[in-house]
């Protein structure tokens, strides 16, 4: 029997991408292993959101090619997609290609090298799926979105809009939560304009998930606030769903306006710290995650203080700060770059003042009681982490199975995650 290794990187939708990849190679009679050495195909699912990712995989790459000439290497994902031509001599399996993964394995061991890359399909979720995670069930419920940032190659390789339906989607989650997952996590590029293409919104998808049977909680991933406005005040009654996390992923990117307007971004501050605002009114205990890209091109020491001081007045509970890089073929990379001393230097900034906000949220979860879904092991023997009706992140110890439910207190926290004991 032939062992393939799977390597993923970037978002959940990719993760979700190796899941299904993985199920179909299974089914053809492939060895799904976990161990890199005893592998004879390697499959690399790439992301491309950040140019130091990209660096790191060709590095990776050529790391294979050099230690491991006798293995084939496969590449799949949004690398794939974007740059094929630096990539001739590898089999390549394109962002909406992954249906067919089994066709170009076998190809690639008859030493023939194929390339997936059309665009025009939709690959289908009701495909078998080997699971990372046995509690957690990933599943898209569209690829590609309706923005066109200045900064991001996303667009470039996950194309437009394409949701599945409701009846798609649904029947995906029975199936999962027929397996006994705790948690579904729904995942896109923009889960705020689901649907837009075929007449439907995600509260409409959502309304539909509530409704079946079983204990469960969902994930809503990330969304654009200017597509949450559109939807809010349908939204927002379904969060006080006991199946739903109270959970909101959005980017704010930049507290200025005039960098919100270069980024493409449709949304201002002032929409923005609005929407937060009425958000923490419904919804005070609502974990909020925030994106933060910081030297985006044009950015001056005015604009940077805007950033700085929306972050003070929304306190996020989460932020992913980014450094801007260029990106090859975006609008931004035409644009006047920073040097790389003051991006440095304004990073280190932000990520201090984030430091201290997110701690400060999580201290209010001192003394705390309440359930959480154990959906990992710890780092040591003994420790488990797992998630309240928020999401925060809950360590404990004691000896437990992934999917158990278990009442805490929270007696300690970091800015990263919070620590209970078990009651």
């Amino acid at each position: 029997m032939t062992n393939v290794y799977i390597e993923t990187y970037g978002c959940s939708q990719n993760f979700a991408d190796s899941e299904q990849m993985a199920g179909l190679l299974k089914e053809a009679q492939f060895k799904i292993i976990l161990d890199f050495e005893n592998a004879d195909i390697v499959i690399i699912n790439t992301c491309t959101v950040k140019s130091p990712t990209d660096t790191a995989f060709f590095k990776r790459l050529q790391e294979i090619k050099e230690k491991y000439p006798y293995k084939i290497v496969i590449v799949a994902g949004c690398i794939a997609q974007t740059e094929p031509k630096k990539l001739a001599k590898y089999p390549l399996v394109g962002t909406k290609q992954i249906q067919n993964i089994v066709e170009v394995v076998e190809e690639a061991l008859n030493d023939s090298i194929i390339k997936m890359l059309d665009q025009n399909e939709m690959p289908p979720l009701n495909t078998p799926r080997v699971r990372k995670n046995e509690v957690v069930a990933i599943i898209p419920i569209s690829r590609g979105c309706l923005g066109a940032c200045s900064f991001c190659k996303t667009k470039f390789a996950r194309g437009k809009l394409c949701s599945y339906t409701i009846d798609e989607i649904k029947k995906e989650a029975q199936l999962m939560l027929k397996e006994d997952v705790k948690e579904i996590w729904l995942t896109s590029q923009d889960t705020g304009c689901y649907g837009f293409d075929i007449e439907t919104t995600l509260p409409e998808l959502l309304t539909e998930l509530v409704k079946i049977p079983g204990n469960f909680k969902i994930r809503i991933g990330m969304m654009n606030p200017n597509h949450l406005i559109k939807i809010k005040d349908q939204l927002f009654p379904l969060l006080n769903n006991e199946k739903i996390f109270q959970f909101l992923h959005l980017p704010l990117q930049s507290g200025n306006n005039t960098v919100l307007k270069l980024m493409n971004r449709k949304y201002t501050r002032e929409g923005y710290l609005q929407l937060i605002k009425e958000i923490r009114f419904f919804f005070p205990e609502m974990t909020i995650a925030t994106d933060l890209i910081v030297g985006f091109p044009t950015e001056t020491d005015e604009y940077f203080w805007d950033t700085q001081t929306a972050v003070r007045e929304f306190t996020p509970d989460v932020v992913n700060i980014s450094r801007y890089w260029v990106r090859a073929g975006t609008k931004a990379a035409e644009m006047k770059q920073l040097l790389g001393e003051t991006v440095k230097h304004r990073s280190r900034i932000i990520r201090d003042i984030c430091y201290n906000i997110t701690k400060m949220q999580n201290e209010k979860w001192i003394g705390l009681e309440g359930n959480i879904i154990i959906d990992e092991f710890g780092k040591e023997s003994g420790q488990f982490l797992g998630r309240n009706k928020s999401y925060k992140q809950v360590l404990i110890k004691g000896n437990f199975k992934l999917g158990d439910v278990v009442k805490v207190k929270i007696e300690k926290v970091t800015p990263y995650y919070l620590i209970g004991k078990v009651y």
